[in-house]
């Protein structure tokens, strides 16, 4: 049986999806879209697209998660590792979670070079996926999470 549970989330492998086509189309080659995705589960082994989205749907959710387990992602693009210290469902927001981390590492969140702002304890609100929906000013997830 393969170990699916460090996949990303659907999101980040569509994503991913999008910059190999814009990519290859930089350098001249053309690719439709289901071809970018097919390669995608190539490229974390699987043999086509529908076998890596059903892996996906066989993963754990955010429910799943309780206080001290260890999790992965970025805050604000910036990678981190973590352990849980809160997390609770949104009763107003079905399949939404308000997660409280407590990182590694403290991450910079702040772009400038000559300024810096270092945050080891992070808050926010994610869905099933992982993923908060608010955005950052590029358009990136503020918070992305995997977990094992």
């Amino acid at each position: 049986m393969r170990d699916h549970t460090h996949l990303p989330p659907l999101s980040a492998l569509k994503d991913q999806a999008r910059r190999l086509r814009s990519r290859l189309e930089a350098n001249g080659e053309t690719i439709g879209h289901s071809k970018a995705l097919e390669l995608i589960a190539a490229q974390h082994g699987y043999n086509d697209w529908n076998t890596l989205h059903a892996a996906l749907g066989n993963r754990a959710g955010p429910e799943s998660l309780a206080p001290g387990a260890r999790v992965s992602g970025a805050y604000l693009g910036q990678p981190f590792s973590a352990r849980i210290v809160g997390i609770q469902a949104i009763t107003s927001a079905p399949g939404n979670f308000r997660v409280s981390l407590d990182l590694d590492e403290a991450v910079d969140v702040v772009t400038f070079d000559s300024f810096s702002a270092f945050r080891k304890r992070v808050n926010g609100v994610i869905g099933k996926d992982g993923i908060s929906r608010e955005r950052t000013s590029n358009g990136r997830p503020q918070l992305e999470l995997s977990w094992a």
